[in-house]
C-alpha cells in the first residue's frame, strides 16, 4: 500500500514535504500523485483541490499537515467514513501565542497608532496602560487557545476564555477590551461577528482574527470601524487569500493586515506528527487528534 500527499503546494514545498515526508517514514511507499488509485490507503494533505480524494476506493485515514480542516469537510468528495486528524503542532501553538502577544501588547501600548502616526510625521505621546488593566477575551479554547491564555496571563492581561459550548457571548464581549479569536470555522460561527455581534463589544474595543476569515463579516466590521465603535482590528486571516489589492482592509487607519502568518505550519515537527500518527494506524492504535465530523472540527 502507499501514502498520496496531496496539496496546494508550489514545486518547492512539494518537494520540501516529500523529502520531510519519506525521512520520516522510511519504510513507506510515498506518492504525489494517484496514478495507482486501488494501491492508496492513507493521505496526507495540505488543503487539497477539491475532489483531490475523489476515486480512492482503499483510502482508510486522512491526515491533515493544516491545523484547520474547513475546506476538507466542505469537500463532499472527501469521503465521510474515512477517519481524518488535524495537525496540533506544540510548535504552531507557541507561535500563535507569540503573535497573540505582539497583538495585545500593540493594543495596549498603543503601538498601532503610533505606526499611523508615523505615516502621518505627528509626535504624540499616548498615556500608557499597565496589563492588569486590559481585559482580553479569548475566543477558542483547543490546544493554540489554552496555550494563548497561558502566555497573555503570564504576562500580566486579565484573560478571559471562551468556547461554543459555553453559550452565551455577549456578556462577554461587552467587558472585553480586545476579542482574539481562535474559534474553528463551522456553520455556527461562520459569520460571528457581524454587524449585531460587533454591536455587543465595547465600545472602542479591538478585535484580532487569526482563525478564520469567514469568521467576520467584511462590511459590517468597517463600518464598526468607521463608526468608533471598534478602536482597531488585527487580522491575519480574510475570506479570499490573498487580500486583493483593492481590498479596504489595506488602507484603513484602524486595521492591520497581516498576510496569514500567524503561526505556520513547520514542516519538520509537522512530517514527525503525521509521521507518528500514520504508525499509530498501522498499529492499530488509536490515532491522535481526530476530527469530529459533526462538530466540525
Amino acid at each position: 500500500m502507499s501514502i498520496l500527499l496531496a496539496g496546494e503546494f508550489d514545486a518547492a514545498e512539494r518537494a520540501q514535504w516529500f523529502d520531510l515526508l519519506r525521512a520520516a517514514l522510511p519504510e513507506e511507499t510515498l506518492v504525489t500523485e494517484p496514478t495507482d488509485a486501488a494501491a492508496i490507503d492513507i493521505a496526507i494533505v495540505a488543503n487539497p483541490p477539491a475532489g483531490a480524494l475523489r476515486g480512492l476506493p482503499k483510502l482508510r485515514l486522512i491526515q491533515s499537515l493544516w491545523a484547520g480542516v474547513d475546506r476538507l469537510l466542505a469537500d463532499d468528495s472527501v469521503p465521510p467514513e474515512v477517519p481524518l486528524a488535524r495537525m496540533v503542532d506544540p510548535a504552531m501553538n507557541e507561535a500563535m501565542a507569540e503573535t497573540a502577544l505582539w497583538a495585545v501588547l500593540s493594543l495596549q501600548r498603543d503601538f498601532v497608532d503610533y505606526a499611523v502616526q508615523q505615516r502621518d510625521g505627528r509626535w504624540l505621546p499616548h498615556p500608557q496602560r499597565r496589563a492588569d488593566e486590559v481585559r482580553v477575551a479569548v475566543l477558542g479554547l483547543g490546544q493554540m487557545g489554552r496555550a494563548v491564555v497561558r502566555r497573555l496571563d503570564a504576562n500580566g492581561y486579565r484573560v478571559a476564555g471562551w468556547s461554543t459550548r459555553e453559550g452565551q457571548l455577549d456578556n462577554l464581549l461587552a467587558a472585553s477590551d480586545i476579542v482574539l479569536n481562535l474559534l474553528p470555522l463551522t456553520p455556527a460561527t461562520r459569520g460571528l461577528f457581524d454587524a449585531r455581534r460587533l454591536a455587543a463589544m465595547r465600545r472602542g474595543a479591538s478585535l484580532v482574527n487569526l482563525a478564520r476569515g469567514a469568521h467576520v463579516v467584511d462590511a459590517d466590521l468597517l463600518a464598526a470601524l468607521d463608526a468608533g465603535q471598534l478602536r482597531h482590528a488585527v487580522l491575519d486571516v480574510f475570506h479570499r487569500e490573498p487580500l486583493s489589492a483593492d481590498h479596504p482592509f489595506w488602507a484603513h487607519p484602524r486595521v492591520t493586515v497581516l498576510p496569514h502568518v500567524a503561526a505556520q505550519t513547520d514542516a519538520r515537527s509537522a512530517a514527525a506528527i503525521a509521521a507518528a500518527n500514520v504508525r499509530r494506524w498501522r498499529a492499530g492504535e488509536p490515532v491522535a487528534n481526530l476530527v469530529d465530523r459533526s462538530r466540525g472540527y
